[in-house]
């Protein structure tokens, strides 16, 4: 059974051969998945989401599909649908590309509402209910949507209740010069992803999954997330709090997180780590003050809130 620090070395290092500098948000990835939750990147186009996501699959031998959300796209297009077959007189069921381990989801707010929460059940109850007949997807299952944050023509905004389905917000940004030096030296005679190889098993993911669980979160540190939840809803500046579903991703996550730093046991700087990327899409910034942002806020109130002290393992 492989460490929680060899599994991030590997996936890390792995995806490194193709994403320059994205070390961290590789992780954040890995915990996600570990946590049994979805992403939603936000960026600007060409930064590398879906090159680091198809690298991702492939390191993890998962099987990766991809959606382009138009907003002509169906939900039948994303979880399939039952056809008439004339020579059985019968009706067959076609399973859509949600049936994989990871989903891309790119530029999921270009699709009309309905088709947006045709991906719900499945991100929900790891389920797809076609024709009132219901099918289970893989044990390990993921989505990861894109969108643009700066465009807003022809967009459809995601509902606070589906923004909520994810746990985990990221942005890649740009890359430093140095970094983007690297990029220029490493597609220079091909495309690195073409050579990438499986360093890891579904197996090693699904038997991390539940070594994570077992990671200890002290009562000091519930209780700390709390206070860090009840800030969110009782600011002045916050007109939409974090929900209790967010409170629950948090813990998960940061039972991943100290997992792949080779800890049983959760320390304050892991939930730190974590407030920002897991809450930050589920607060809504009160009208007079949208110039600032939720992370802004959320580093306000980590910073207000005593962090405890004692020994946590």
């Amino acid at each position: 059974m492989l460490k929680g620090s060899e599994l991030r070395t590997r996936l890390t290092e792995s995806v490194g051969k193709v994403i320059i500098g994205k070390e961290e948000a590789t992780c954040l990835l890995l915990t996600a998945l570990l946590a049994g939750g979805h992403v939603l990147f936000e960026d600007v186009p060409g930064t590398g989401k879906t090159k680091l996501t198809r690298s991702f699959a492939r390191s993890i031998s998962a099987d990766f599909s991809r959606i382009q959300f138009t907003p002509d796209l169906l939900p039948a297009d994303v979880t399939g649908s039952a056809i008439f077959n004339r020579a059985t007189s019968e009706f067959e069921m076609r399973k859509g590309p949600v049936f994989t381990n990871i989903l891309l989801a790119d530029e999921i707010n270009r699709a009309t509402p309905r088709t947006q929460s045709g991906l719900l059940e499945a991100m929900e109850e790891l389920q797809v209910t076609i024709d009132g007949t219901s099918l289970r997807l893989p044990e390990l299952f993921m989505v990861i949507a894109t969108q643009n944050p700066i465009e807003s023509m022809g967009t459809f905004p995601l509902p606070e209740a589906q923004l909520d389905r994810f746990v985990m917000r990221l942005s890649l940004g740009y890359p430093s010069d140095e970094e983007e030096v690297s990029v220029l030296r490493n597609f220079l005679s091909g495309d690195p992803f073409e050579e990438l190889t499986p360093v890891v098993s579904q197996a090693d993911i699904l038997e991390a999954k539940a070594q994570a669980r077992k990671v200890h979160l002290s009562e000091e540190l519930q209780t700390y997330m709390v206070k860090l939840v009840t800030a969110t809803r009782n600011k002045g500046s916050i007109r939409l709090g974090v929900s209790t579903r967010g409170l629950l991703a948090l813990q998960r996550c940061a039972q991943c997180y100290a997992y792949l730093q080779d800890r049983d046991y959760v320390v304050p700087d892991d939930i730190k780590a974590l407030v920002v990327p897991v809450w930050a899409h589920r607060i809504r910034p009160t009208g007079s003050l949208r110039t600032v942002t939720g992370e802004k806020i959320l580093r306000d109130i980590l910073s207000e809130t005593s962090v405890p002290t004692e020994d946590f393992s």
